[in-house]
């Protein structure tokens, strides 16, 4: 439609996840209709996050830095190490407030049909925590997926060696949500994970 700049612009846009062509489509047009004060600063910001981040060798979390900003503040209480499946849901958690330790990105889940077993998950840096001691306590902060429960549980076997309790976060009924709209899988997890209201 317009020039092959344009549609390897929009191709690449429609790779990004949540994006699809249509919505590359709009994207691309956005960027080009304001060039200086959209696409420019875009395209240089991108630059620049290429060459400097990286992954942090403590957690496997995304920083300008290695150890991040989470693993060096010495605010954080070390002996708590939450475990979550991607770099995502690590912010989600900081962005929520409700975590003050430390963090352990997997990278993902085991799965059989995408071909992740355990050799591909990050998991030596907590091992190596877990090893050096003064760990309390090791959350699951897992998706409520086949692969996320299956993950779980075989980290529950792998971690049960070394003497630290494993906690698994409550999955269930969300805020404001109706149980007759929630499906079966998510009111059975509701259901066995109720807690006695004192």
């Amino acid at each position: 439609m317009g020039g092959a700049d344009i549609e390897r612009l929009i191709a690449l846009l429609a790779r990004l996840p949540g994006l699809g062509p249509r919505s590359a489509r709009r994207a691309a047009l956005a960027l080009l209709r304001q060039p200086q004060t959209r696409m420019l600063p875009l395209a240089q910001a991108m630059e620049q996050a290429a060459r400097s981040v990286r992954t942090c060798s403590s957690c496997g979390n995304l920083d300008t830095h290695d150890p991040c900003g989470i693993c060096a503040d010495l605010a954080r209480d070390r002996a708590v190490v939450c475990v979550v499946e991607t770099v995502g849901d690590l912010w989600a958690l900081e962005r929520a407030c409700v975590h003050r330790g430390v963090y352990q990105v997997l990278g993902g889940t085991l799965s059989a049909l995408s071909g992740t077993g355990p050799d591909d998950l990050n998991l030596a840096p907590l091992l190596a925590r877990l090893e050096e001691g003064g760990v309390r306590e090791v959350i699951l902060a897992l998706g409520a997926t086949v692969e996320g429960a299956a993950t779980a549980h075989w980290l529950q076997d792998r971690l049960a060696a070394y003497d630290v309790p494993v906690s698994r976060v409550g999955q269930g009924v969300p805020m404001g949500g109706a149980l007759d709209v929630l499906d079966d899988g998510t009111l059975a997890a509701a259901l066995t994970a109720r807690k006695i209201c004192s």
